[in-house]
């Protein structure tokens, strides 16, 4: 029994000890959670480059979709998908066989029509010339060969430009590059039935050797972007390269949709390592054009009562209503009545209430 009571005893006063020791420490902690809710920070101006993350689709400098103007057969194909072609070189043939009877009836219209207008021309220049000695010619007699001259005259000038329309017409059989490109893509194989109606490009042709990043800036970021910008990207085919393009167009309005608005930076793309319609990560650089303010984002509090920072003044708390701006990782640019020199609470919360004491 004395064993017993021995050990309960040791127990009690271990107890005790053990409850004095974790007194200490607890206030210990307290007192370090009070110096963390009290602590402050200087506001002070900076212009920090703040870097921004965004999505951004890499697209051909140029693009064209080739339709056929005219209802025809394709009857030479001279590319395919992979050929690379200079401007002006020959891509497909078209033949539309009711299309070239139509120019040799205006051909012909045409030939038919100089050849009177040639007649009464000769026939009206012999009457002058044979008026100059008088009374040999009737006055009605030359206003007659006069006004038939004319007339063929006109209509020579409108069967020419029916003529001159219709040739023109017959230029859309055959199909040229519009620029140094690559096909892209081809819908169609000789003896197909082409035209106009066609909601399907015949080919399509991209200029690879120039590329377009484009990205979508949201309204709030716009300002901070400027022509000759940088912006550095990578893609998924290649995460171990970065590539660097330069903004040389911005759209100057808002999406109504997305309240954003449309970035282009032109980027060299002469060793062909880059595709059109990639999926770009794309990081751009926000700089103001003055010093603003940045604050720990633990500093700023989102209540109902609106933004605010706290401001310590000899141990008062006062509210000072902000907006936000640029963000960082851990900072947070923000506007409003504030001067350099403020102390801030750097752990605000919205029980600090305004004009309280903070301890």
């Amino acid at each position: 029994m004395k064993r017993v009571y021995i050990a309960i005893l040791s127990l009690i006063v271990l107890a005790g000890c053990n409850k004095k020791e974790e007194q200490p420490v607890q206030a210990n902690e307290q007192q370090q959670m009070n110096m963390m809710l009290t602590e402050t920070f200087e506001l002070k101006k900076s212009n920090p480059h703040v870097k921004l993350q965004l999505p951004a689709e890499i697209r051909a400098d140029q693009r064209t979709e080739i339709f056929a103007k005219v209802n025809s057969y394709v009857t030479d194909l001279k590319v395919d998908i992979g050929d690379r072609v200079k401007k002006g070189q020959v891509l497909m043939i078209l033949n539309a066989p009711e299309l070239q009877a139509q120019v040799l009836s205006a051909e012909a219209k045409y030939k038919a029509q100089e050849a009177n207008y040639i007649s009464s021309k000769a026939t009206y220049d012999r009457t002058l010339k044979a008026n100059q000695t008088q009374g040999a010619i009737a006055p009605d007699f030359l206003e007659q060969i006069t006004a038939k001259m004319l007339a063929d005259q006109a209509q020579l000038n409108a069967l020419k430009a029916a003529y001159q329309e219709v040739k023109s017409i017959d230029q859309y059989l055959v199909i040229k590059a519009p620029f140094d490109a690559v096909v892209t893509s081809r819908q169609v194989d000789v003896g197909a039935y082409v035209g106009p109606m066609n909601k399907t490009p015949l080919l399509i042709v991209e200029d690879t050797n120039k590329l377009r990043l484009n990205l979508s800036i949201s309204e709030a970021n716009t300002p901070y972007l400027q022509m000759g910008d940088t912006v550095s990207f990578t893609v998924r085919t290649m995460p171990q390269d970065r590539f660097k393009a330069i903004i040389t167009r911005k759209a100057g309005s808002l999406d109504l949709k997305l309240r954003s608005e449309q970035v282009q930076a032109d980027l060299d793309n002469s060793k062909g390592l880059l595709k059109p319609n990639m999926i770009a990560d794309a990081v751009v650089q926000l700089k103001a054009k003055q010093a603003s303010f940045f604050v720990p984002k633990s500093a700023l509090v989102e209540s109902n009562l609106g933004l605010y920072l706290i401001e310590n003044k000899a141990g008062i708390a006062h509210h000072h209503k902000v907006r936000k701006g640029r963000t960082m990782p851990m900072m947070i640019e923000v506007f409003g009545d504030l001067h350099e020199g403020m102390r801030m609470l750097k752990m605000a919360t919205e029980e600090i209430a305004d004009g309280s004491k903070i301890n």
